[in-house]
């Protein structure tokens, strides 16, 4: 059985600040041997078992395809980041309603 590796705050946070909560979603190759992901400072492996984490605790939804996985945040998952981060109730990731055709915020009249 392989050793279990604590993945780093750093790369912790990288994903769930950077990534996670300002998109709405996280993608990652299923290559675990990846040294880096493509989109995130952080190696592939870390997301990944992070995001199985996640997946267990139900804070996002995985949809699969032969080569990536894809996680969806759910609504216990964006709370759960908004206390973990210390971000307003105001602020969603990208995927939650943010409108189009304006800066963050700005709703149409």
């Amino acid at each position: 059985m392989a050793a279990l590796i604590p993945i780093l705050e750093k790369n912790r946070h990288a994903i769930f600040s950077k990534y996670l909560f300002e998109e709405g979603i996280c993608f990652a190759k299923m290559d675990e041997y990846s040294t880096k992901h493509p989109e995130i400072d952080a190696p592939n492996s870390e997301v990944i078992k992070l995001m199985h984490k996640f997946e267990s605790n139900k804070y996002v939804n995985c949809t699969s395809t032969r080569r990536h996985h894809y996680w969806y945040l759910t609504y216990d998952g964006i709370e759960f980041l908004r206390t973990y981060l210390n971000l307003p109730s105001d602020i969603v990731p990208a995927t939650f309603g943010r409108p189009s055709g304006g800066p963050p915020g700005d709703r149409p009249q």
